[in-house]
């Protein structure tokens, strides 16, 4: 039987962006943990995202495509308990050894998860429709 984590590596994939000799351990944890999550996770994190704007009274549905690209990057930026849901998200991804790493660079780490996310929300923007 496996184990949590080997059903974990299994289920997200592998490395997602180059990693080289010279890559810093950050961009080594970036390519080979959060990416892959955030890329398993995707149907999830666009409809977190869709029910939080249905939740702040709707108005991003009635924004500019320019100006939605915007609101995504504040929100996620300045809306704490939103930030904080977003990477627990990503983190009940992890594998024990992750996590280990994890917590020896949070501060870095998150800025590298959100500002992944952010990109990630902002290329799929069509994909965002008011909830019926």
């Amino acid at each position: 039987m496996k184990t949590k984590d080997e059903a974990l590596l299994e289920i997200r994939g592998n490395s997602i962006g180059q990693i080289f000799e010279t890559s810093t351990l950050e961009e080594r944890f970036q390519n080979q943990t959060i990416r892959p999550i955030l890329k398993f996770q995707n149907d999830l994190f666009v409809e977190v995202f869709k029910n939080y704007a249905t939740k702040q009274k709707g108005v991003f549905f009635t924004l500019s495509p320019e100006k939605k690209m915007n609101y995504i990057e504040t929100a996620i930026q300045r809306d704490i308990k939103f930030r904080n849901s977003l990477k627990g998200i990503v983190i009940g991804m992890f594998t024990i050894s992750e996590y280990k790493e994890y917590i020896q660079n949070s501060s870095n780490l998150n800025k590298r998860m959100m500002n992944l996310l952010i990109e990630r929300l902002k290329s799929q923007v069509q994909l965002f429709e008011e909830a019926a």
